[in-house]
């Protein structure tokens, strides 16, 4: 599938379909191509936006995820969205939960996977080898139940992304971030209906981390799938577009899904 980005006003975003807004946030390696099927699928229905996050380009003082957030902020306000289906996966989720919880109006319902807030294994402090290629390769695998899902071009960019020395004390500084930000004691003051779609196999953000976010959220519903990482919409699309769309039909009736 080919990606043609928007630039206004200084975002960068993929926008397809008409209908009910359905926004999606990338993590912290995220690409548009992470989630190329669930764009494939839900874009006859919906208005599928996919803002491209500066994670790569905030001033190191401002590389945290409530930057990120006031990001997404900023651009709900320019296209003037509402009544949102907010996805996020990993980081992306994260940023979801805060906007979420900052702006509780404007979202219909949310979808959470893999998604930090609480705990989660990140790639550690530093890339004490980050110009290893194999180094990198085993890194971008343990993302995934099936190391076979991390293909070259994956691992390509991600790599090029680590050894560029500005980009890399960006990601670092966000990867902090999210680990420090914990959202435990706000989780319970999200009342709208949550779907968390978990790999069982997840390794970065355990089962126990689904786990704890279904204690927390009074309205979630936790599903899991099988043989899967952390990165479901990838490594197991047809299962994560299947209960993607359950719960979409299950909670608003008068959205049709073909």
């Amino acid at each position: 599938m080919e990606f043609r980005l928007r630039e206004e006003n200084g975002f960068k975003y993929l926008e397809r379909g008409e209908g009910r807004v359905f926004l999606l946030l990338h993590g912290l390696f995220g690409a548009l191509s992470n989630f190329e099927h669930v764009i494939e699928q839900f874009s006859g229905d919906f208005r599928v936006i996919i803002p491209i996050m500066p994670v790569h380009e905030l001033t190191l003082l401002k590389s945290n995820v409530k930057n990120l957030t006031k990001f997404i902020q900023k651009f709900v306000a320019f296209k003037e969205l509402d009544d949102m289906i907010l996805l996020g996966n990993s980081l992306g989720g994260h940023v979801a939960l805060l906007y979420t919880l900052a702006n509780p109006e404007k979202v219909h319902s949310l979808i959470l996977t893999g998604s930090s807030g609480l705990y989660e294994n990140s790639f550690g402090g530093s890339f004490p080898r980050r110009e290893n290629y194999e180094y990198i390769k085993e890194r971008v695998e343990f993302t995934f139940h099936d190391p076979k899902t991390a293909n070259k071009e994956l691992i390509d960019e991600v790599y090029q992304l680590i050894n560029d020395r500005n980009k890399l004390i960006r990601i670092l500084h966000m990867a902090k971030s999210a680990i420090r930000h914990s959202l435990r004691d706000h989780l319970p003051d999200i009342k709208i209906p949550v779907s968390l779609i978990w790999g069982r196999e997840d390794r970065v953000t355990p089962p126990e981390v689904a786990e704890e976010f279904h204690s927390l959220l009074p309205n979630s519903q936790l599903n899991w799938i099988d043989n899967c990482g952390h990165a479901p919409m990838m490594e197991q699309p047809a299962e994560f577009n299947d209960l993607l769309e359950k719960f979409i039909r299950g909670i608003k009736m008068d959205i049709n899904v073909s």
